[in-house]
């Protein structure tokens, strides 16, 4: 598994956590002690995916010396200062044996023109893709092995995430239920796709073209776009509110979205 790409999402400009993002990029905004990019990583990770794609953008800079100075930042080291200074990292105890291109792929650029332009580090029958702003507990495993089986061009994790409001039954003015957020009864893109190196003749290379779009309109049209469901935890960032509920499941020991146990904490 470990030589199946996982091009992760990372170029956006986060307009909507405004709070968090104005002197960063969103996907390094922090979950606990980490960014959630991170944690998106590790969840990849724990099923053997350790090869990643990062199309980058807004503050792209900041994502790189964030791995470039990652033995740096999460280790011990030893500075030595006068004649020939140096720095050394005290013993390597990182869990993570990630290989990671950090990839430019424009300011300005939408999704499927990020994509597209990540198209020669692509080397494998198939990849994996997902946003740089969401966490789950899916089955990667199985979720590759189900877009293995069914052959087509594509596959996208279909999810219910929970509504942000209260949910009334009512029969002739009176309320027979009352649901404080429950999870909705349709399926909504939750990012976590495979697909196949055709998918690359439905994006384009121009800034404008929006992956979520026409691209993926027309596969579903072609009948090439297949859903894997899952039923398990999924959150994503899109507002402080997120953030929050995300820090707080963090600070509780839960981490729901790790499936595993034997990843790194």
């Amino acid at each position: 598994m470990t030589d199946i790409p996982v091009v992760i999402l990372c170029g956006g400009m986060g307009m909507r956590l405004k709070e968090e993002t104005e002197f960063r990029p969103k996907p390094l905004v922090e979950i606990g002690d980490r960014p959630i990019l991170w944690h998106i990583m590790q969840s990849y990770a724990a099923d053997g995916f350790e090869r990643f794609v990062l199309c980058l953008g807004f503050r792209g800079d900041a994502i790189k010396n964030y791995f470039v100075d990652y033995h740096l930042t999460t280790g011990d080291i030893e500075v030595t200062l006068g004649g020939k200074p140096q720095v050394r990292v005290l013993g390597n105890d990182l869990v993570e044996n990630w290989r990671i291109t950090l990839a430019d792929t424009g300011l300005n650029t939408m999704t499927g023109g990020r994509i597209k332009r990540i198209q020669k580090y692509i080397d494998t029958d198939y990849f994996m893709l997902t946003y740089g702003d969401a966490v789950s507990d899916v089955d990667i495993a199985e979720l590759c092995d189900f877009h293995r089986r069914h052959g087509r061009i594509g596959t996208v994790t279909g999810v219910r995430p929970p509504s942000r409001f209260g949910e009334l039954e009512v029969d002739g003015g009176r309320v027979t239920c009352f649901a404080e957020k429950p999870v909705q009864s349709g399926l909504i893109n939750g990012g976590f796709f495979v697909f196949d190196q055709r998918i690359f003749d439905y994006v384009s290379v121009q800034e404008n073209c929006i992956f979520e779009r026409e691209p993926l309109e027309r596969l579903a049209s072609d009948g090439e776009l297949m859903v894997y469901q899952h039923d398990g935890f999924w959150q994503c960032m899109d507002t402080m509110r997120d953030v929050m509920l995300l820090r707080a499941l963090e600070q509780t020991g839960g981490r729901p979205w790790l499936r595993k146990k034997n990843v790194a904490r």
